[in-house]
């Protein structure tokens, strides 16, 4: 996939209001290795007071909490409002589709550089508010 340009333009307030509204955060591509960002984000989002949702192929837990193998894999009973994307551009478009499935995802944020409008258009089609392109320890540090 060639490298595109965020089509979806959030701005301070949007990010903002995402935040307030966001309890719950499944981070995709959540690494156990605290050198990797995947775990510094999520260590800061969890200090942050958000509950953290590890997804990730391997381990059992990841900062004391239970890892799933996939977005898909998390108990419809666990309300999953933001879905934090720590992969590559090809995975972006299949995990939308897991979001879409679950019903209860509220927004779609992919980190520094990673982009993919296709999957963001039909996130927004199915309600879901989209940031591309941006990292959420950075933006959350920066708002709050």
């Amino acid at each position: 996939m060639e490298c595109e340009m965020p089509q979806t333009h959030t701005n301070s307030d949007e990010m903002r209001e995402i935040f307030n509204e966001t309890k719950t955060i499944a981070i995709i591509g959540c690494s156990p290795k605290a050198e990797k960002d995947s775990n510094k984000v999520a260590v800061y989002l969890k200090n942050a007071g958000f509950t953290i949702i590890p997804v990730y192929p391997k381990e059992d837990t990841i900062l004391d909490e239970k890892v799933y193998r996939s977005l898909s894999d998390i108990p419809k009973d666990i309300k999953v409002d933001m879905v934090d994307i720590f992969r590559k551009p090809d995975v972006i478009a299949s995990v939308v589709d897991e979001a879409i499935q679950r019903g209860d995802v509220k927004c779609i944020w992919t980190q520094l550089g990673l982009v993919h409008n296709e999957a963001a258009k039909k996130a927004q089609e199915h309600g879901m508010k989209v940031v591309q392109s941006h990292c959420t320890k950075i933006e959350h540090s920066h708002l709050f």
